[in-house]
């Protein structure tokens, strides 16, 4: 990056660059946001995927500054932009240095850092001085072939991060993480939509799939690929063949139309309301709680969606047993449990696990931001999940019995 040593990322042996899918996830903060803001993109050229997906995610209102590459030249990057067209020229600001950027509520490096941890570490703190109150960092790394900058990113993740995303589809896969470094405030979430997740990989326009359930998928055709090595005679390779499709059908997750009301509340996954109860939990704090208890059956989508808009504010799991989850005594399960603050108050969903369910997986860090349906995480086969509202300011739409769909249905309304 021109004239600025602070901000210079020192390249691989080889060539790492970042494709279409790692470049869509590393704006993705830029992207969900509805109201007007800033952006940086630092390292960019007329070609960089980066910079594409960022004028893409521009609105009317928002303002983009662009710092050229190391070895890119400001007036090639000026004129490129201004062949984008007007509107886009109108938006986007190319400087020559980012010593004349101006601090934005989101910073992205177009470049991949592949130097040491000294570097990587003195790059992040030069990016942080354009960071408004609450701004993110998107950056990325190549998961293999560096020399110590996708450590010191992954100790920044967990220092920092609000999000970590693993982009396999990239040539080579790279790891992009999140990171905010001063807190922001739960009513941001309100002004998000849901962030774009490369861990949803789509198969048609309205439907996807979850990374798990294409590790699945893959590990079902390899073993059929070696039963039919080992015995060639044998049809027993046919089995783990034909779970492939099964396997994967059970991960799926279908785009979801999240209603636009400020006071619904959806649900956080599919399935069948269990029970709709007042109760007391001194786990979340004092007073009534209202909880919604929805049942996973095998054949539902199992992918857990935010039911408010909101920031985590805290991740804890609760030992238990492994009961059938559309018993009571599931309430005693090992469970999962994700604390929002939100504009009405604490909101907690509990992912249970169930009679086969046994693996939770959960993917928004204390300190993420969560719109009102994003996708949270999962839970492998039959579970439950449970949303807890205050009982005070939230009123009940559905009733035991009842089909709920993730993210679409709404389960309650604030009042």
């Amino acid at each position: 990056m021109t004239q600025s040593p602070a901000v210079r990322v020192p390249g691989l042996s080889g060539p790492a660059r970042l494709g279409e899918r790692a470049a869509r996830t590393l704006v993705s903060e830029l992207a969900r946001r509805n109201d007007s803001k800033a952006g940086l993109v630092v390292g960019a050229t007329p070609d960089s995927a980066v910079l594409a997906a960022a004028i893409d995610a521009l609105l009317p209102g928002d303002r983009l500054t662009v710092v050229p590459a190391e070895g890119t030249a400001p007036a090639v990057l000026r004129e490129h932009v201004t062949a984008q067209g007007r509107w886009v020229a109108d938006r986007v600001r190319v400087v020559d240095t980012i010593a004349e950027a101006d601090a934005a509520e989101v910073v992205i490096a177009a470049e991949p850092f592949t130097g040491t941890a000294d570097e990587a570490r003195g790059t992040v703190d030069g990016l942080t001085k354009y960071l408004t109150d609450g701004a993110v960092l998107s950056v990325a790394a190549p998961v293999f072939r560096t020399e110590g900058a996708a450590a010191e990113l992954d100790r920044q993740g967990v220092l920092n991060g609000v999000r970590t995303d693993l982009v396999l589809r990239n040539s080579p896969p790279v790891r992009v993480h999140h990171l905010r470094f001063t807190p922001a405030g739960a009513a941001l979430a309100g002004q998000l939509a849901p962030a774009y997740r490369p861990s949803s990989v789509p198969l048609t326009r309205g439907m996807h799939i979850d990374s798990n359930g294409v590790a699945a998928a893959g590990i079902s055709l390899g073993l059929a690929v070696l039963a039919r090595a080992a015995r060639p005679k044998s049809k027993l390779w046919l089995l783990p063949a034909l779970a492939a499709a099964p396997v994967a059908a059970f991960f799926r997750d279908p785009e979801r139309d999240v209603p636009e009301d400020p006071s619904a509340v959806v649900a956080a996954a599919d399935g069948q309301v269990l029970s709709v109860q007042r109760l007391h939990d001194e786990r979340f704090g004092d007073g009534e709680w209202l909880r919604v208890a929805v049942f996973l059956s095998v054949l539902d989508v199992h992918v857990n969606r935010s039911p408010v808009a909101g920031k985590v504010v805290d991740y804890f799991v609760a030992d238990g047993g492994f009961v059938n989850a559309m018993k009571p005594d599931a309430e005693h399960n090992v469970a999962a449990y994700t604390v929002l603050d939100t504009e009405h108050g604490t909101v907690v969903v509990a992912q249970r696990t169930g009679l086969i369910a046994r693996r939770i997986v959960q993917r928004a860090p204390v300190g993420a931001l969560l719109a009102r349906g994003e996708r949270f995480g999962l839970i492998r086969f039959g579970s439950r999940t449970d949303v807890y509202l205050p009982a005070d300011a939230a009123e009940p739409l559905v009733g035991p019995g009842d089909k709920v769909v993730g993210g679409a249905t709404v389960i309650a309304r604030w009042r």
